[in-house]
């Protein structure tokens, strides 16, 4: 019972570390994300997004059936807001994905912590016992 014990402590440790490692990566991660959209900022980016997508829409369906038919090529307008378009939702991406790691971060600590706590409780009730 006491390897067992030991062996709830360690994977506790290990969920602990993980997390912590975690935390540091989700903020350089969010840091990156900024400095790659500036000087549009995070919060930003979802009404940005939107706005672009809206004007994209437009001229899409304005623009796609003489594209399509070949008789007209994409205007800039249409190139520049697709593009954007396809920018701000990678970067919305990068954010969920960043906040995600922020939150597996959170969630590995407290089970770690939790863990340590049940292998200690363990250990310990077996030394009484003993």
């Amino acid at each position: 019972m006491r390897v067992l014990a030991v062996v709830v402590i360690l994977l506790g440790l290990a969920g602990l570390i993980f997390g912590l490692l975690f935390l540091p990566q989700a903020s350089s991660g969010e840091q990156e994300i900024a400095n790659s959209i500036a000087p549009l900022t995070l919060d930003q980016v979802n009404d940005k997004y939107d706005a672009v997508a809206a004007k994209y829409d437009q001229i899409k369906m304005a623009e796609e059936p003489q594209i399509q038919a070949g008789q007209a090529m994409p205007s800039a307008m249409y190139n520049y807001l697709s593009a954007q378009r396809a920018l701000l939702g990678l970067a919305k991406s990068n954010m969920g994905t960043a906040k995600f790691v922020r939150l597996n971060g959170i969630i590995d600590i407290m089970v770690g912590l939790g863990l340590i706590a049940a292998g200690s409780v363990l250990l310990i009730k077996n030394w009484k016992a003993a």
